[in-house]
């Protein structure tokens, strides 16, 4: 994986997104730079075992047809190793590259947080339960990863064609992501 270069700050809309190169679950390499020219909406999510990030995938699986007709490419990134991903978010053959960076490499590139108080806000949350149980009812049960961060949470960033960010969305309780209502906004221009 190559990644260039190094933040720990949050970013911020107008900001130039990050450049990094790694390889997809597929084995297909993944340069940010060949995104140039399109909408790009990059999630990052927890780990592959967490059920709300799975529910997440789910809907945009559902919402890619779509999407990706209006022009927008999308990048999933999990703080899990390859065979995580495989064990539980591959379930669901994504149309679009998903990434392991169980170093969370591309986490401190664009200052994704960990915080054990929002988890923790998160279980205690009416929503977060809500969100639970529709996670459920879509058969992602909430399953622990050994050695995986617990305590991460999730962001989105939407990246225009010239590759400048123009949403980006770091979560206050797990399970929340950038709205469809925000992407489907910028995809109408």
């Amino acid at each position: 994986m190559t990644i260039v270069p190094e933040i720990n700050v949050r970013l911020t809309v107008g900001s130039t997104a990050p450049d990094f190169r790694t390889e997809a679950t597929t084995g297909e390499m993944i340069d940010l730079k060949h995104y140039r020219g399109k909408p790009l909406l990059l999630s990052f999510f927890r780990n592959g075992a967490c059920a709300l990030c799975n529910l997440r995938v789910h809907q945009l699986i559902e919402k890619y047809p779509t999407y990706h007709a209006q022009g927008l490419e999308m990048l999933a990134v999990f703080e899990s190793p390859h065979s995580s991903i495989l064990e539980y978010v591959g379930k669901q053959d994504a149309p679009f590259p998903i990434i392991a960076d169980p170093t969370a490499a591309l986490y401190q590139l664009y200052g994704v947080e960990v915080s054990e108080e929002k988890v923790n806000a998160t279980m205690a949350d009416p929503l977060g339960q809500q969100r639970i149980q529709e996670a459920a009812e879509h058969g992602f049960r909430l399953t622990p990863e050994p050695g995986s961060n617990f305590y991460r949470m999730p962001a989105d960033f939407l990246i225009g064609p010239d590759g400048k960010i123009v949403e980006a969305y770091y979560s206050d309780l797990v399970g929340q992501h950038l709205s469809f209502e925000a992407i489907e906004r910028h995809l109408r221009g």
